[in-house]
């Protein structure tokens, strides 16, 4: 029987890496499967596994269960995995029974609608107002706030921004031709308030060209020309414990985006265009949108005249039958 060797080194496990990291465009997508995969390859070498197989990926799922993961995180690692097993398979070290097996674990159904976190109104400014706007540091983190509430840019979005996207159209700001996930572009139309947060941290830093967002030392100085993913992660939590909101992540600045724009009466199309998402489904989740049977918007149709009319021209043609 074929097995795979899969230990962190091993000339073979690097190489089937490589393959099924570079079989994905998305750098978010490449990002999330390199960790997937470390962390599999660390829980395999826990415990003697006698060969990678459908018990040990079934083995592997409930340990992810475990640990209370949520479904879309055990399943976006199940695919990573799945994708292993096919290039071991590919280069002769994974029999095909294997793989034929690993492919049959199924992913986790998620169980009734996501319970995500958003911010209010009052908890959106309080955050936006954290930082020391008296130092370079607390303008820039002050700008990302702003980007990451204002305009919904995921983390990633927010780190690749440079003064290229940045662009007037129609008579107001847009960041421009933004790449996304699964390599969608889009335009974000970028609010005046976002503006001026972004003009006072380039302004006082004299940023004109590259990144607009760069790192800033201790001693408020900047660093070097791109500011990395994990550093608005930390900034972000940072402030959040400071106004007492600890749970709050980079993606919920981006809920918090979706709900405060529909809540101000934003088209749901319209907020489903300036986030990117592929399907409105996608974009309702993000609102935590639930059916309103009470108060269902076709109530407001009212075509009550149009039935009545319908009723008496049905009585009259009876009539003239009789």
């Amino acid at each position: 029987m074929t097995t795979i060797a899969v230990a962190p080194g091993h000339d073979e496990w690097r190489r089937l890496k490589a393959l099924v990291l570079d079989s994905v465009s998305s750098p978010h997508t490449r990002r999330v499967y390199n960790l997937a995969l470390d962390d599999f390859i660390c829980w395999y070498r826990n415990e003697p596994r006698s060969s990678f197989s459908k018990a040990t990926v079934a083995a592997w799922r409930a340990s992810l269960e475990a640990r209370g993961l949520g479904s879309s995180s055990i399943n976006i690692r199940l695919s990573a995995i799945r994708k292993l097993a096919v290039e071991a398979s590919d280069n002769g070290l994974l029999a095909q029974e294997l793989l034929a097996g690993i492919l049959r674990i199924k992913g986790v159904k998620s169980k009734g609608v996501r319970v995500g976190n958003w911010l209010s109104l009052r908890q959106a400014q309080s955050l936006l107002s954290a930082p020391d706007v008296t130092t370079l540091k607390g303008l820039r983190d002050r700008a990302i706030l702003a980007v990451l509430l204002g305009c919904g840019l995921r983390r990633s979005e927010a780190a690749a921004l440079t003064f290229a996207h940045l662009r007037q159209l129609d008579g107001r700001w847009c960041i421009v031709d933004l790449l996304g996930k699964h390599g969608r572009v889009r335009t974000v139309p970028v609010p005046h308030w976002v503006m001026l947060a972004i003009d006072a941290w380039t302004l006082a830093a004299s940023v004109t060209g590259g990144h607009v967002f760069r790192p800033v030392n201790r001693a408020d100085r900047i660093t070097s020309e791109r500011l990395g993913e994990k550093t608005i992660w930390l900034m972000l939590r940072q402030y959040a414990r400071a106004i007492g909101i600890p749970s709050i992540a980079p993606h919920d600045a981006r809920r918090t985006c979706a709900k405060l724009c529909r809540a101000a009466g934003g088209q749901l199309e319209q907020i489903q265009l300036l986030l990117g998402h592929a399907s409105v489904q996608t974009t309702e989740r993000y609102l935590g949108t639930k059916q309103d049977l009470v108060h269902p918007p076709n109530d407001a149709i009212n075509l009550t005249l149009a039935m009545k009319q319908a009723r008496d021209s049905e009585s009259r043609s009876a009539s003239l039958k009789r």
